[in-house]
């Protein structure tokens, strides 16, 4: 069953983190020193906060799945889309290892739609940056591969 996913980047973690505990009625699932995620069930959300961008706001949109045909069905869909998409493969991110894939709509809102496969205790691995040389950012972001999403190190 797939969960909507929202990514947001805010200045203040904390003054976030109660904003939000207060709106969905619900603490994070998961909190760490730059990050936050919600796994709410009604709505099922997937939704995440976290410091390491470059100007609050809206990161990305996308799909959690819970298997990989699951995957697979969004990756065929978005392939129909007609536009450029980047397929990740296995990666690290967010606290999480997954396997993933992004599109971007014709607003250059990015989309991720991923399958959540283990947790880990780093926001990313060293070592596992995309090609572009950024990690854990929507395909606009790592055109402009900027450190906002890793700190020095660990891209």
């Amino acid at each position: 069953m797939k969960r909507f996913h929202v990514h947001i980047h805010v200045d203040d973690l904390a003054k976030s983190i109660a904003f939000y505990s207060r709106l969905f009625a619900a603490e994070p699932a998961r909190v760490e020193a730059d990050y936050a995620k919600w796994m709410l069930d009604d709505p099922r959300v997937n939704f995440a906060i976290s410091t390491r961008g470059n100007q609050p706001g809206l990161d990305h949109l996308g799909f959690q799945v819970d298997d990989t045909a699951e995957l697979a069905q969004l990756k065929a869909q978005a392939e129909s889309a007609d536009m450029a998409l980047l397929d990740e493969g296995a990666t690290s991110c967010c606290y999480a290892r997954s396997e993933k894939h992004w599109i971007t709509d014709p607003q250059g809102i990015a989309w991720e739609n991923f399958h959540t496969l283990d947790d880990i205790p780093v926001f990313n691995e060293p070592g596992k940056a995309t090609a572009e040389g950024a990690c854990c950012a929507p395909p606009p972001a790592r055109e402009k591969a900027s450190s906002a999403c890793c700190a020095p190190g660990q891209c």
